[in-house]
C-alpha cells in the first residue's frame, strides 16, 4: 500500500515513523521465532479484573466441538470471558430430547473443561452459553461472508452476561 487516495492524514496514521503498515493484527513469536498471528487488536477485550483476553485463539478451540456451528467469546468487565455458542441443526434437534439434551450439555461442559486447561487463568471461560437460534445475515449477527459479528453479539445479548457468569453452570441455555 502506497497510501490512501487524497488522505495525507489517514496515510499518516496508517504507517509507523520508520514504514511499517498498522494492520490491526496481534502477533507472538512461536518457539521457533516465527510471528504467529493470534487475533486481531480491536478483538481484545478487557475483564473487570483489568486483563486482556483475544477471543480468537479461544473460538477457534470452541468451533472444534461437532455440535458449534459458530461461536463468540466475550467478557468485556466481566470476572471471566463467557462463550456464546451457536448450535449446529444436527444438535438443535437433540435438545428436545431429554437424554440428547443431557448427552450434548455434557460434552460441551467437557469442552468447555478441556479448554479452560490449556488457556491462562485470566482467559478461562466461566460458562458456555448455548443458543438454538441461527445466527443469520438477516438477524444480522453475521455479515454475508458469514463472520461473526461481535459488536452485534454484545448488543444483543450483553443483557444476560452478568446472569450468566452468576448461575455457576458450565452449561448455560439462551431461548429453549
Amino acid at each position: 500500500m502506497l497510501g490512501y487516495y487524497r488522505e495525507p492524514e489517514m496515510t499518516r496514521q496508517a504507517f509507523t515513523d520508520d514504514g511499517w503498515m498498522h494492520t490491526g493484527d496481534k502477533g507472538a513469536l512461536d518457539a521457533a521465532g516465527n510471528l504467529v498471528i493470534t487475533g486481531r487488536v480491536k478483538d481484545l477485550f478487557k475483564t473487570s479484573k483489568g486483563k486482556y483476553v483475544a477471543p480468537s485463539p479461544i473460538e477457534e478451540m470452541l468451533v472444534m466441538h461437532a455440535a458449534v456451528e459458530a461461536c463468540c467469546v466475550t467478557g468485556a468487565n466481566l470476572g471471566q470471558p463467557i462463550g456464546l455458542l451457536m448450535l449446529n441443526e444436527d444438535a438443535v434437534r437433540k435438545v428436545d430430547d431429554p437424554a440428547g439434551r443431557v448427552e450434548l450439555e455434557t460434552s460441551l461442559a467437557e469442552h468447555l473443561q478441556a479448554i479452560n486447561q490449556s488457556l491462562d487463568p485470566h482467559e478461562q471461560m466461566d460458562c458456555l452459553v448455548l443458543m438454538t437460534e441461527a445466527w443469520t445475515v438477516d438477524n444480522d449477527l453475521i455479515t454475508p461472508t458469514l463472520k461473526v459479528k461481535r459488536n452485534r453479539i454484545d448488543d444483543a445479548f450483553s443483557g444476560n452476561f452478568e446472569r450468566w457468569a452468576r448461575m455457576r453452570k458450565e452449561v448455560v441455555w439462551h431461548g429453549k
